[in-house]
């Protein structure tokens, strides 16, 4: 058994205090956000930061989903999370695969061009000509296509299929199997690993885009629910309930717990997902970065 000094007892102790802090420090927005999201209207505005409420309210709730307006764009951004996730790892499989392979000539040019792309864009004036011109303004293609493969993933998938085993190809080709074969019945499936590290990565990004929906949607009907998050919390715009739902006596939840209920709403279900791909994440990513 090691002898422990005192020094490093007390850097050990200084250590774990540093970090509790800095868990604290980020755990309590996210307490205070659900507390004041199920807290009394009267409490809330009498307490004002409150991290265990006294009494529990689901007035909040009730106001926001009195209405279809963001259960439906709670749907829209389902649909275009898992649209935009396939979209995402089908577009990067197929381009990382022929980069990936010593015989393609042209894989110098295509990675430099690659590597480009992650120190310089067009900007969102550009971007938006182009989209505009493509045909794809308000339709969620606009914010799936140009967005459907990130430079960093996709360097880090190229890694990660250089490193299967050369045999397995070639005995597939014996086999009679062409590339699309190769890639759809022996590439991808030995890559579950980093797929699935990347799929949680870019359904995250497809979760929390509002921006894009901002400047290529102009149908309300078609905005996901980030987009009503933001006019909620940002433009402080409560009104999105029906109030014709209660009956009069009825009296509609101040906006804070309103903002407040709305986050945990858009947050939750992109959290579920979380635990069915957490233990992915060091194994594909760090397959993927071994060598280059």
């Amino acid at each position: 058994m090691v002898h422990r000094g005192i020094g490093s007892r007390i850097f050990d102790g200084l250590n774990y205090s540093f970090l509790t802090l800095i868990a604290l420090v980020t755990i309590i927005p996210f307490i205070y956000i659900v507390a004041v999201s199920f807290a009394e209207p009267e409490e809330v505005l009498r307490r004002g930061f409150i991290l265990v409420p006294t009494t529990y309210s689901l007035e909040g709730y009730k106001y926001i989903f009195s209405t279809i307006t963001i259960v439906h764009s709670l749907f829209v951004t389902i649909g275009i999370t898992l649209a935009g996730t396939v979209v995402n790892l089908l577009f990067t499989s197929l381009l990382a695969y022929p980069l990936s392979r010593q015989d393609f000539d042209g894989k110098r040019v295509c990675m430099m061009l690659v590597v480009f792309t992650m120190l310089f864009n067009g900007g969102i004036l550009p971007t938006f000509l182009v989209v505009k011109s493509l045909g794809l303004l308000n339709s969620y293609w606009s914010l799936l296509l140009p967005n459907a493969i990130s430079a960093f993933n996709l360097i880090v998938v190229v890694s990660f299929f250089r490193q299967l085993p050369e045999g397995l190809e070639e005995a597939a080709k014996i086999d009679g199997c062409n590339d699309l074969g190769l890639l759809f019945r022996i590439v991808l499936p030995l890559s579950a690993p980093v797929l699935a590290t990347f799929a949680l990565f870019y359904a995250v990004g497809h979760w929390n885009t509002f921006f894009s929906a901002i400047l290529y949607i102009n149908d309300a009907k078609m905005w996901p629910i980030q987009v009503w998050l933001r006019q909620i919390v940002i433009l402080s715009q409560g009104g999105i309930g029906d109030s014709t739902q209660f009956d009069q006596n009825f009296v509609a939840p101040p906006p804070q717990i309103i903002k407040m209920a709305v986050i945990v709403v858009s947050t939750v279900p992109i959290l579920l997902v979380y635990p069915f791909l957490q233990k992915h994440f060091a194994k594909g990513v760090l397959l993927g970065s071994v060598k280059g």
